[in-house]
């Protein structure tokens, strides 16, 4: 038995319309593994035979960052990709500074720390997100064998 698609799932519970393009949308975002591009998105729906325009996958994406299922990384390269998330969850990501692959990490004990920036700055955090950059295991065997060569 097919496992129901969680982006569509949750679109639909926000009481989002489930149009073909958003459809096509939510099909490719479940396949990517780890970050993906608009472009990702774009050549995973062709790859199916579904048409999206290019303007529909950005404004889908935008809808998606809001309802929380999916999360726009900004990479140190100034282009940004996506990272599907799951809703109400912390969205910490560690992210390659040179292949741009992110991987989530989980809560990291913050908690203490969000409290004291709301002590002292009279704030109620309401979200947050946390994005540490550095070389990923395999940029950082290609450099060592780089500069070992």
């Amino acid at each position: 038995m097919q496992q129901p698609n969680p982006v569509l799932s949750a679109l639909g519970d926000a009481g989002k319309r489930l149009t073909i393009a958003r459809r096509a949308v939510a099909e490719a975002i479940t396949e990517q593994a780890g970050h993906f591009t608009a472009e990702d998105v774009l050549a995973a729906s062709r790859l199916r035979r579904r048409a999206v325009a290019r303007a529909t996958v950005f404004r889908s994406l935008d809808l998606l960052v809001d309802l929380g299922l999916v999360e726009r990384v900004d990479l140190p390269s100034g282009d940004h990709a996506y990272v599907a998330c799951e809703p109400d969850a912390h969205h910490h990501h560690v992210v390659c500074s040179a292949c741009g692959r992110s991987v989530e990490v989980g809560e990291l004990g913050l908690r203490p720390i969000l409290e004291r920036i709301e002590s002292s700055t009279g704030f109620a955090i309401d979200s947050h997100r946390l994005e540490l950059f550095g070389l990923c295991p395999e940029c950082r065997a290609t450099a060592a064998s780089k500069r070992s060569a």
